[in-house]
């Protein structure tokens, strides 16, 4: 599996997760449309924040963390309202959405 994202083939693995990053915005508009997601800004702000997130841990947080840190950034943000952004997973298909490698799993950080 591949995503055509400027021009360029990015690998994907078997569940959709590039192998590697892709940092540019229209890799997020690549991978939601094939997620049947219509992007808002509220998806943006998480996309940056899973991002930010990865830049500087090498991968995402678990759920119960990502809820707790962008919560700290957005307070009222409960876990409804992510769902309602990433209804397979907001902890799973987030990352997915934003470009990033598949998340490492259960544990997490």
């Amino acid at each position: 599996m591949s995503y055509l994202i400027q021009g360029i083939e990015h690998e994907a693995d078997d569940q959709g997760y590039l192998v590697e990053p892709v940092f540019e915005d229209e890799a997020v508009q690549v991978i939601a449309q094939a997620e049947g997601i219509s992007l808002t800004e509220a998806h943006w702000e998480v996309v940056r924040y899973l991002r930010d997130e990865y830049r500087e841990h090498g991968h995402t947080p678990n759920f119960r963390n990502m809820l707790k840190g962008f919560s700290e950034i957005h307070p009222g943000v409960d876990s409804k309202y992510l769902y309602d952004l990433f209804p397979v997973g907001p902890a799973k298909q987030g990352p997915k959405v934003a470009g990033l490698p598949q998340p490492l799993g259960k544990g997490g950080y």
